[in-house]
This record gives structure tokens, C-alpha cells and sequence, in this order.
């Protein structure tokens, strides 16, 4: 299944705990990549790897947000 069919399952308070979950793991990864930047230790792989993931995080807030808290034309 897809992400958009898997939130038309869920409900709304579901999905307000997986999206502060998402957001707290989007935290920590940012914070992990400052650090190991900071720090000259990590690989760019990993680094690659871990941007990677956080960028795929957002893209789920994104989706919950939308589902959360949809547009209104006035």
C-alpha cells in the first residue's frame, strides 16, 4: 500500500501522534547530521544516507499535515 491509502485509514488522532513522532525523528536526525559535520567524523555516504531519510520524514509530515489540516478555498 501507498502512503496517501495507508492516512485515508487512520484516524485523525492516529495521525496526529505519528506526526509528532515523525517530527521528533526529523529533529533528531537534523541534529545528528549538524553534529557529525561538526565534528569531520562521518563519511559522505552517511551523511547522504541520513539527508536521505530525513528528507523522506518530511515528506510524510507533509502528507499528514495535508490530510490534518486541508485547504480551504474561500
Amino acid at each position: 500500500m501507498n502512503m496517501q491509502s495507508d492516512l485515508s485509514m487512520k484516524t485523525d488522532d492516529v495521525l496526529r501522534v505519528e506526526l509528532e513522532v515523525f517530527r521528533r525523528e526529523h529533529r533528531d536526525l537534523d541534529e545528528a547530521i549538524t553534529a557529525l559535520q561538526a565534528e569531520g567524523r562521518a563519511d559522505a555516504l552517511t551523511i547522504q544516507r541520513l539527508k536521505k531519510k530525513k528528507l523522506m520524514l518530511k515528506d510524510k509530515i507533509a502528507l499528514i499535515e495535508d490530510r490534518l489540516l486541508p485547504d480551504i478555498i474561500a
